[in-house]
């Protein structure tokens, strides 16, 4: 099974750890791993991560003040797996922000289906509604398998690069500012770099672009952003 998906995990312990790794590993997610708080804030920053896995009893910050930091810039699913089942602390996670909670011990199966229902919910976020495939020119999106072609051969795409495009394609025809859309992939907004958005639509560009010194795609608007051609 593909899936374009990265998964942060924040867990210290090592058992565990392995665990879900080789799940995650066997049914084809990317995914990166942290033991602890402060390691896992930074591969947050970095990698971007599509969905987070987190324990709340890390060795040097509360898996709460981990969510709370992380609400403040992004809505990137969360998931907490954690030992504590107390209702309280269920409760507190859930309000400050994660978007489910599994408690320890638990069946590998049941932590596989939530994380499925997280993607299910950020396929439908991305893709349009009733509409399976997209098509432009020498451009297809087929968005069931997940896959990009041009002028009917794959082009490989990173999770990324996927979503930036998806995003356009969902907006064809408007403006999207630099803002807008660190705010919608990144999960930030006036604080971002965009820096990072003009390496990734290099990329992109590079990639489904024909003629790259006159784009049929994507099109810049000098000092503001991007705009996906209406037609």
């Amino acid at each position: 099974m593909e899936n374009n998906l990265r998964i942060l995990i924040i867990e210290d312990d090592k058992y565990i750890l392995n665990f879900i790794s080789l799940a995650l590993k066997t049914s084809g997610f990317t995914f990166d791993t942290a033991k602890n708080g402060i390691e896992g804030m930074s591969l947050f920053y970095s990698n971007k991560p599509d969905i987070i896995l987190l324990d709340l009893g890390l060795p040097d910050v509360d898996g709460i003040e981990i969510i709370k930091s992380i609400r403040l810039m992004s809505d990137v699913p969360i998931l907490v797996v954690s030992a504590r089942g107390q209702e309280n602390e269920k409760i507190s996670a859930l309000d400050h922000g994660a978007d489910d909670y599994i408690t320890k011990p638990f069946h590998m199966g049941e932590l596989m289906a939530r994380i499925r229902v997280v993607q299910r919910k950020l396929k439908r976020s991305l893709q349009p509604d009733n509409v399976e495939i997209f098509k432009m020119d020498c451009l297809t999106i087929d968005y069931e398998r997940r896959m990009v072609f041009v002028d009917d051969h794959e082009v490989h795409l990173t999770p990324m690069e996927y979503k930036l495009l998806l995003l356009l394609v969902a907006n064809k025809g408007k403006v999207l500012t630099h803002n807008y859309i660190l705010k919608e992939i990144w999960g930030y907004g006036e604080t971002g770099d965009s820096t990072s958005i003009r390496v990734f639509m290099a990329n992109l560009r590079r990639k489904i672009e024909k003629d790259k010194a006159a784009p049929r795609f994507i099109l810049t608007e000098v000092g503001v952003g991007y705009r996906f051609a209406n037609e």
